[in-house]
């Protein structure tokens, strides 16, 4: 690319001295003359001014190219998942026509997929109805139909899906988007959406199984919540995030009540079982937004983003219904204790975390005496 625009300037340069010497001579010639080279001097303006358009065009697919290199080279610096789903998305909007993209990671069948999109404005769209479900396709690429009924401005006129294949098959598919009024894509587009394709797949498969294996790192293996190194990471990562954007957090820690004493009367076996039952219980009781953990023993932890104190003192009466509304298995009914607390602004995670137990503590103490909830302000 660098070596065409070299030529460029140069036959322009050449261009503007051949144009300076015949109009020199025509100074100095007969004027039939002056008309004969006047004719040629307005083909070389007319040339110069195409050669100028092929030099603009030229340098604006060099710089488009590079943009890309630069995004391609950045995917291959990194596994996290989000961060190379974004580059990916990057890459494909500096792509010649293209004003919105798509990436669907199927995970080998996966029953969610994992999507990005950018370019579409406050509607993303489902990955599914453009590219139907995982491993439905084949791997070829497909004119994909995105049409408005009446076409407005700004509409979507023209639309590709790729497939992302890495050695052990297709493991997505990357969609391009124009809303250019005569977009149609080409050829050209095919192969540069297929080229983008093939160099970010790899990258995107990469990222998505060491995502899976960090997840399955993070999970406790006897009750399926999160582990308590995830608990404090995320418990630090969401009080920053509060604090930066001025939003709520709740936090909230439940412990069984006399579990030793279950152990001791069951067997540590099935107070394991009786654990894990426990546990699913919680996890029945939070919200979706809720993070759920098990942080020690029969102690578990619960990150409430966006919440206030009363969210989480209705979250500690629904697990305490939902413990003791049947028994469970061997141990029979069991009650749990719960504290919480609310993010103040002078907590960091130890801060709040240390308020939350107290609470915990404070409740046992209570439940000991027949009392109810304590609440950590």
């Amino acid at each position: 690319m660098d070596v065409v625009i070299a030529l460029l300037v140069a036959a322009l340069v050449l261009s503007l001295i051949a144009v300076g010497v015949l109009v020199s001579r025509s100074r100095r010639h007969a004027e039939p003359q002056v008309v004969v080279e006047a004719g040629a001097v307005g083909h070389l303006e007319a040339r110069m001014e195409e050669l100028a358009r092929e030099l603009q065009e030229s340098v604006r697919r060099a710089e488009e190219e590079t943009q890309r290199s630069r995004f391609l080279n950045q995917i291959g610096t990194t596994v996290d998942l989000d961060s190379v789903l974004e580059t990916t998305l990057d890459a494909a909007l500096a792509l010649p026509q293209v004003d919105a993209a798509l990436v669907r990671l199927d995970g080998g069948g996966a029953d969610k997929p994992i999507a990005g999109s950018r370019g579409f404005g406050s509607e993303a769209p489902d990955a599914t109805s453009f590219f139907g479900q995982a491993g439905g396709w084949g791997a070829r690429a497909v004119e994909l139909s995105y049409r408005y009924p009446e076409p407005t401005e700004g509409a979507i006129r023209a639309a590709l899906g790729v497939p992302l294949v890495d050695r052990s098959g297709g493991v997505g598919w990357l969609g391009i988007f124009s809303r250019e009024p005569q977009a149609r894509f080409g050829d050209d587009d095919l192969r540069r959406a297929e080229e983008l394709a093939e160099r970010v797949a790899p990258a995107l498969e990469n990222a998505r199984r060491f995502q899976e294996a960090r997840q399955q790192a993070d999970l406790d293996a006897l009750t399926g919540l999160h582990n308590r190194r995830y608990f404090h990471e995320t418990l630090a990562r969401e009080v920053a995030r509060a604090h930066r954007y001025s939003r709520g957090l709740a936090l909230v820690i439940v412990d069984i009540d006399d579990f030793k004493g279950v152990n001791d009367r069951i067997g540590h076996l099935a107070g394991d079982g009786a654990l894990a039952e426990t546990a699913e219980r919680v996890r029945e009781a939070v919200r979706e937004s809720d993070i759920p953990c098990r942080i020690g023993g029969d102690e578990l932890g619960l990150i409430l983003p966006e919440s206030r104190l009363a969210d989480a003192q209705r979250l500690a009466a629904r697990i305490e219904q939902a413990v003791v509304a049947r028994p469970i298995a061997r141990a029979g009914h069991l009650r749990v204790s719960v504290g919480f607390a609310e993010l103040q602004p002078n907590d960091d995670s130890t801060s709040l975390f240390e308020r939350a137990d107290q609470s915990l503590y404070a409740a046992k103490q209570m439940r000991k005496s027949g009392g109810g909830l304590a609440a950590a302000e």
